[in-house]
């Protein structure tokens, strides 16, 4: 435990990875994760441990996968399009059975995109962004407190089903500062003993451990194995929070910083005698879907608020199962949510109406379109041809 301090959520992480025993980090700069890597750099080999700046974010991701094969709790950090670059050395992870810790504080996309805050990697991190069938585990942050002490938690995770964990934070939570405590002390990795599977110098009667991330002609059985984990994973991990859940008529659905506007919309609900309730997914994989359907027993309708074109909505309606209406208040690539904002769609969603509800199809609406080319070229494009 500690005392509350005055923290930036990027450096609240970084101070909370190496008070969970975080021993090694690799790295490359991207915006707005910045200063993560350089708390590493300041701090790592205070702690006895590692840091290094790597020369491209694939060589980062695969010295994760060296260091997490010892046993040694190993993370990287990056954003929207380092993370993409990384899913690769993600899927190798995940199929060597490793444990480690990724961070992603998300900006906007596709592309390049911006650096301000988004939610537009949602699909990307609990669907698996690399090949193959695989998940890791993902949890979304909305404080810098949370961001300080969910390291620990997924640590924890990593290691108990051998499998890496990502923490999922819109990028204006890495920047904000507030208030926050540790809620553990600090943990020291060598009094955590040895995993009996870690690549270690062979010492005894212990017979020689070897890591691969593709093991032969069992892939199949590896694979289906490693599905057990999961659904595993599905029926005991599944984490959320609620707030005014009780008699709300609109539940409002979202998770980051887009569920903070929407406490802002609960309140105002409250004010106004409108009965409206928030459910958080903490965990986005394993999404809380059961809760969630026991919810929408209960309610008119439910809105999905979140920093993307509409991809937390998609696992919504799936959890509900078409038993109530799911609508979407969508503030994509780098849009910022706002509570007054929220709360009239909230009364759309109740009443029927359509302002401030996004709907992709009511959005094209009048609008078209024509792909048009000079066929005068012909089908070798700088070639002219004849074109009967």
């Amino acid at each position: 435990m500690s005392d509350k301090t005055l923290r930036k959520g990027n450096e609240a992480l970084a101070e909370g990875a190496i008070r969970a025993g975080a021993r090694f980090f690799a790295g490359y700069p991207i915006t707005p994760q910045n200063e993560v890597p350089e708390y590493m750099s300041a701090y790592m080999a205070d702690a006895g441990g590692a840091f290094v700046q790597a020369e491209s974010e694939l060589a980062a991701i695969n010295m994760v996968y060296g260091a997490a094969a010892t046993g040694t709790r190993s993370m990287t950090s990056s954003s929207s399009p380092g993370i993409s670059l990384k899913q690769e050395g993600i899927t190798y992870l995940a199929s060597a059975d490793l444990p480690c810790l990724i961070v992603n504080v998300m900006r906007g996309g596709p592309g390049l995109g911006s650096i301000a805050g988004a939610q537009g990697d949602y699909f990307q991190a609990t669907r698996g962004g690399g090949n193959g069938d695989y998940h890791v585990i993902v949890l979304a942050p909305n404080s810098v407190e949370e961001l300080g002490n969910f390291p620990k938690l997924g640590f924890e995770l990593a290691e108990k089903y051998r499998m890496p964990c990502m923490i999922l934070a819109d990028g204006i939570l890495g920047q904000m500062m507030e208030s926050m405590s540790f809620h553990f002390d600090p943990i020291d990795p060598n009094k955590l003993g040895k995993f009996d599977w870690a690549v270690d110098i062979n010492k005894g009667n212990r017979g020689k451990n070897k890591v691969f991330s593709y093991k032969g002609d069992n892939l199949i059985d590896d694979v289906v194995e490693r599905a057990k984990r999961y659904g595993l994973i599905e029926k005991t991990e599944a984490r959320y929070e609620e707030r005014n859940t009780e008699d709300c008529d609109v539940l409002l659905v979202a998770y980051g910083l887009s569920s903070r506007a929407c406490l802002e919309a609960v309140s105002h609900a409250k004010k106004a005698g409108l009965k409206v309730g928030l459910f958080r997914p903490i965990t986005l994989w394993p999404f809380p879907s059961k809760r969630l359907a026991e919810l929408a027993g209960k309610v008119k309708a439910i809105l999905t608020v979140e920093q993307s074109l509409g991809q937390l909505v998609q696992d919504v309606k799936l959890a509900v199962s078409g038993t109530v209406p799911v609508y979407l208040k969508a503030y994509p690539s780098g849009g910022q949510p706002d509570g007054a904002a929220i709360l009239t769609a909230a009364k759309s969603a109740l009443t029927g109406g359509k302002e401030g509800l996004f709907d992709l199809q009511e959005h094209a609406a009048g609008f078209t379109y024509e792909c048009k080319r000079d066929l005068s070229l012909g089908v070798q494009g700088d070639r002219k041809g004849d074109n009967k």
